[in-house]
């Protein structure tokens, strides 16, 4: 599931910016991406819910991917024709399916992982080598830059969602109960903002999300005006990279806490940007590195992320919970990034097409300045203490119940 689950995504998102800026619709890449985060944020929760409530996550997911699919068939005619408005309307279209997907998937595995849910990273770098095979795929063939990558999304999709009907059954686990209009947004996993340390996470994930939004958005176009030719092939260096970080997370969290693991990857984020505006100096080795900083960057802030709320999210509302991760990061923060990133793009690169790779340094100074800032916030107000037992959110208003201290103590960060 997770294998697959990354070979749709990484199949066209790395690049996508690239295929733009190579079929004249280099304007519309910063809007692109936009459009991504506010689908991002519009159908999540709302997957999230029905999920929880009334579809069995396996069949939300199946249905989801094979209509992804059937959008991402008409996007290379779209784009070759230049019609900038027709490929964003699609591409939002697309991501309104596939973005709740990213939550499903996750609620899937720790709903069947039950008490041995230490072992996620383990599950979750499946989905980083699915990365990785989509991109070195793509790369081979030599369609970093082309239109027809996005028929590979369609084949993996359709391939998926297929596949997904198998996957152990995951019933709605809030099923019968009784339905609100609140839950169409998932309104019960925005109640665990009371708790401190659940907030400060999703304040911080959206923080750090405004540097993926604008990796996601640009990192792919910088690395073509250094003169990299296989760019899908690079960028996976960066999934590669994730593989041999995520094995180290549960050593991490026993010596170093969830606080300063976590902490690791946020911060993490703004060092790869710095490393790019050193490699606009004529030192393209050093933008690989920046990339190859994705194991760190993506495996201590999004699988510990996704960690925490699998252990303190109720059962009831798992999905939601999840969800709001996605939502987050790939909705707000993606949102911001790519918006911000869009305005300084337009008025530096994009203004002037023969501009070197210099130019692209005030486009790096926004994730610079986020990751600074979270860092502040993080270290400041959440709160932590490795020796009191990890509870479920609630739990201890209700029935004073905590998970097992089994699964706790190599998890810990309330």
């Amino acid at each position: 599931m997770m294998l697959l689950e990354f070979v749709v995504f990484g199949s066209w998102f790395a690049t996508f910016g690239l295929v733009l800026a190579t079929h004249g619709l280099g304007a519309i890449i910063g809007p692109a991406y936009t459009l991504a985060a506010v689908a991002a944020i519009a159908s999540p929760m709302l997957l999230g819910a029905i999920g929880d409530r009334f579809l069995a996550s396996q069949k939300a997911l199946a249905l989801a991917q094979i209509a992804g699919g059937i959008v991402m068939a008409l996007l290379p005619t779209i784009i070759a024709s230049g019609n900038g408005g027709l490929t964003l309307t699609l591409i939002f279209v697309y991501m309104l399916f596939f973005q709740p997907t990213l939550g499903l998937a996750n609620s899937i595995a720790f709903r069947h992982l039950g008490t041995n849910q230490k072992a996620f990273p383990y599950i979750r770098v499946f989905g980083t080598l699915g990365w990785v095979i989509a991109g070195l795929g793509v790369g081979a063939l030599g369609l970093s830059a082309s239109t027809n990558l996005f028929y590979v999304t369609a084949i993996a999709s359709f391939i998926f969602g297929v596949y997904s009907f198998t996957l152990p059954s995951t019933p709605a686990p809030a099923k019968g109960a009784r339905f609100s209009l609140g839950d169409l947004v998932g309104a019960k996993a925005f109640s665990l903002l009371k708790y401190r340390n659940f907030a400060v996470l999703m304040i911080c994930s959206l923080l750090t999300a405004v540097a993926l939004g604008v990796y996601n958005t640009y990192a792919s176009p910088f690395l073509g005006a250094l003169g990299i030719q296989n760019v899908a092939g690079v960028l996976a260096i960066g999934q590669a990279a994730e593989v041999v970080f995520v094995i180290t997370i549960p050593f991490a969290v026993k010596y170093l806490g969830m606080k300063w693991a976590l902490l690791g990857g946020m911060v993490m984020w703004g060092v790869r940007f710095a490393l790019f505006i050193v490699a606009a100096n004529d030192h393209t080795w050093v933008a690989v590195l920046a990339v190859a900083l994705q194991g760190i960057c993506n495996d201590f802030f999004l699988v510990l992320a996704a960690m925490y709320i699998g252990r303190v999210a109720p059962v009831q509302f798992s999905a939601q919970a999840q969800s709001m991760l996605i939502l987050v990061v790939s909705g707000f923060g993606q949102f911001f990034g790519s918006l911000f990133s869009g305005f300084v793009y337009a008025g530096t690169v994009g203004a002037d097409p023969h501009a070197g790779p210099a130019a692209w340094t005030p486009i790096w100074i926004i994730p610079i300045v986020s990751a600074i800032i979270t860092a502040v916030v993080w270290i400041i107000f959440f709160r932590y203490d490795r020796k009191k037992p990890l509870t479920v959110l609630g739990a201890e208003e209700q029935s004073g119940a905590t998970i097992p201290s089994t699964v706790s103590a190599a998890s810990e960060s309330a």
